[in-house]
């Protein structure tokens, strides 16, 4: 008879079933996450809990009494080194057991056993719920309602100012932009008008000095022609 009795030996020997946790156990350590029984999820958590509490205080003598349980090196180098320090804060409860159904061979009832601060779909969801609550009077609520207008009139008042501040802004940089276009324009019309004369000087003062030139050669041309006819 198992009178008062509260361990579920799970139809296996003591041996067999101390086995057995060791195994479930580090494969939760190394996955964060494993599909097996209800029973035998069970009867994890009693066995991988207290292991994780000790892995909180990272010394040689937690790390000798949590591989007594794993036989694992690796396992409680991912205990101590990644799990512990992810659930430092908490007080307890680690794991969380979700049912998925039941077997189709024997219709075992199956569930999920996973790590609670390592799922990051409830972790996320859980901050944004953190986020949006409001704190609110037990005696009913009013002033919170009151305050919470308030500040949204106070926000969208801010808004409004922000928005009006900022058009008059583009405002002046417009005006200030059409201002140096005219000027280009201007200059442009000047540059313009002023080319044909700029362009006429040019001629005239190529034209003059060709001109020059060509007195001064033709000057050097009888000079020369002058001594050539004396020396004869």
């Amino acid at each position: 008879m198992r009178n008062r009795n509260k361990i579920n030996q799970l139809g296996r020997t003591t041996s067999h079933r101390n086995a057995l946790m060791m195994n479930l156990a580090n494969a939760l350590i190394t996955h964060k996450r494993i599909s097996t029984t209800l029973a035998k999820a069970k009867a994890l958590r009693g066995y991988v809990e207290p292991l994780i509490t000790k892995s909180k205080e990272d010394t040689t003598h937690s790390r000798r009494m949590v591989f007594r349980h794993l036989q694992s090196k690796d396992a409680v180098a991912e205990l101590f080194r990644n799990v512990a320090p992810q659930v430092g804060e908490r007080p307890g409860g680690y794991t969380r057991i979700i049912k998925t159904g039941f077997r189709a061979g024997d219709s075992a009832e199956m569930c999920i056993i996973e790590l609670v601060d390592f799922n990051e779909v409830y972790t996320t969801e859980k901050k944004a719920q953190a986020g949006k609550k409001t704190r609110r009077s037990r005696r009913g609520g009013g002033g919170s309602s009151k305050e919470t207008e308030s500040t949204k009139t106070a926000s969208k008042s801010e808004e409004t100012s922000a928005a009006a501040a900022a058009a008059e802004v583009a405002e002046e940089v417009v005006e200030k932009a059409e201002e140096v276009v005219e000027k280009a324009e201007d200059a442009v019309e000047e540059a313009v008008e002023a080319a044909p004369d700029a362009v006429e000087d040019v001629v005239e003062e190529v034209t003059g000095s060709t001109k020059d030139e060509s007195k001064e050669e033709s000057s050097e041309d009888a000079s020369e022609s002058e001594e050539e006819e004396k020396k004869d």
